[in-house]
């Protein structure tokens, strides 16, 4: 089969189109074959290396995190799956840029029938990560305030719709000529951080999702109220600052879950939230797609187109 795979790390030029054996489902596992893959920030972090669970003892590996397609073999110990079925999903580390993948059944759901393989494919890390931000990490409820940094990505503008299906009150922040794109998730209020500082405009809020680090994450302790939440994707916030006094910092990476990506493709299925696809590379094309991703002010996600079904 083909899939792109790093030998050593660094930029786009150390990805290369490889033919390699296809993978067998082991215990616990089905073996997909992959319509489409979604891209992430963390595809390029781990061929730059800079991704902590991977070093030089784990490549080569193959890139890609999150997979939609068809299942091709079913190992022993999986009944909630069989061939044939459409399924989407996040994969371990070695992965999803492929025609063909391993993955743990339990990570994995069925696609709903109105669901496309490229909406799909956009879904399970992005919707993980949006999702366990708000909910597991972050306790959102209704009538709380949520202010997101980096509304617009891909686990961004998931995560302003999740918090608007909670019922909170979501302000976000974008670049200037991401606003109206921001406006049409149905944010509560757009603020552009080039011209607008977010500390000026947010006060006494109850949780900030930070997607930037960095600076802007040191900046967030500000803006929440006594007993206030930072939740980062990225670093774990200092709970030394001065202004964090009273408030507590989490950071988190998405753990896969069946159960929970239904949950998240239902209220896609029923249109509450909406999956917004930037891109579509072909497979070949996997090192431009994430040169994109890093380089751009992406709106939704970027995905690859592997094969057709059959």
């Amino acid at each position: 089969m083909i899939a792109i795979r790093i030998a050593r790390f660094g930029n786009s030029d150390v990805m290369s189109v490889a033919e390699v054996d296809v993978p067998q489902a082991q215990a616990g596992e089905v073996l997909v074959r992959v319509m489409v893959a979604g891209t992430n920030p963390v595809d390029f972090k781990i061929r730059e290396g800079e991704f902590p669970d991977i070093t030089e003892k784990n490549l080569p590996l193959t890139l890609g995190r999150e997979v939609t397609g068809v299942v091709e073999q079913v190992g022993s110990g999986v009944s909630a799956l069989k061939v044939g079925d459409r399924v989407f999903g996040m994969i371990g580390a070695d992965g999803g840029f492929a025609e063909f993948a391993r993955v743990a059944a339990n990570n994995l759901a069925k696609i709903p029938p109105s669901l496309s393989f490229e909406k799909a494919a956009g879904l399970p890390l992005a919707g993980h990560t949006a999702w366990q931000a708000l909910v597991t990490h972050g306790s959102l409820e209704a009538g709380q305030k949520v202010l997101i940094h980096g509304g617009t990505g891909g686990v961004g503008h998931l995560a302003v719709q999740f918090a608007k299906v909670k019922g909170a009150q979501v302000y976000a922040t974008a670049s200037t000529d991401s606003l109206t794109f921001l406006k049409s998730l149905g944010v509560d209020r757009a603020i552009d951080y080039k011209k607008e500082r977010f500390e000026d405009i947010c006060k006494d809020f109850d949780l900030v999702i930070d997607l930037i680090g960095g600076e802007t994450q040191a900046r967030s302790w500000q803006v929440l109220g006594e007993g206030g939440r930072l939740v980062s994707t990225l670093e774990m916030p200092d709970a030394h600052h001065p202004d964090a006094v009273g408030k507590t910092g989490t950071f988190f990476l998405a753990d896969p879950n069946g159960l929970e990506l239904t949950q998240i493709a239902g209220l896609v299925e029923t249109d509450e939230v909406s999956l917004v696809i930037a891109k579509v590379f072909e497979l070949p094309e996997a090192a431009q797609a994430l040169d994109y991703l890093a380089n751009g002010h992406v709106h939704g996600k970027v995905v690859l187109h592997v094969q057709d079904e059959r």
